[in-house]
């Protein structure tokens, strides 16, 4: 027995049932199933207003989701790359740099624990942690051995 395609609809709530999304990605992932771009943009614009689609949501979701590993600064990029409006973006890089100092000592104890003896041993953990997006004064205050004011 064969089952009918979804309509544009049911896809974007398929997606949407399954994680948050932003408009511009889910706009991508919808237009290559119709030609009509404005049915795309008006029924994004109707599961907006129904609540369904929420750029907020999705921002405090990829914020939650990559604290627990990830800096500041890296957040903020990915946050970017969605399109995101900039106040909301400046908004949750405030809010996770309140926590940004506990959250890099979370990652850095994770994975080493123990404060670097050598130059060399020190570099490697910086680097660690600055691929990880966490800013250069919460790294050196934390590989200096101080704790969090």
């Amino acid at each position: 027995m064969m089952r009918a395609n979804p309509s544009l609809k049911g896809r974007a709530l398929g997606y949407l049932s399954r994680r948050e999304y932003s408009r511009v990605e889910l706009q991508r992932k919808l237009s290559s199933y119709t030609d009509s771009e404005a049915d795309v943009d008006a029924l994004l614009n109707t599961l907006q207003h129904e609540g369904w689609l929420s750029d907020t949501r999705f921002a405090e979701s990829v914020a939650r989701r990559r604290a627990a590993r990830c800096g500041t600064h890296r957040i903020i990029h990915e946050l970017k790359q969605h399109v995101l409006d900039e106040e909301l973006i400046e908004r949750i890089g405030t809010e996770l740099q309140e926590t940004e100092f506990s959250r890099a000592k979370a990652v850095w104890e994770k994975k080493y624990g123990v404060l670097p003896a050598t130059h060399v041993e020190r570099a490697r953990q910086a680097r660690f942690l600055m691929m990880r997006g966490f800013a250069n004064a919460i790294i050196v205050r934390l590989l200096g051995g101080c704790d969090e004011d």
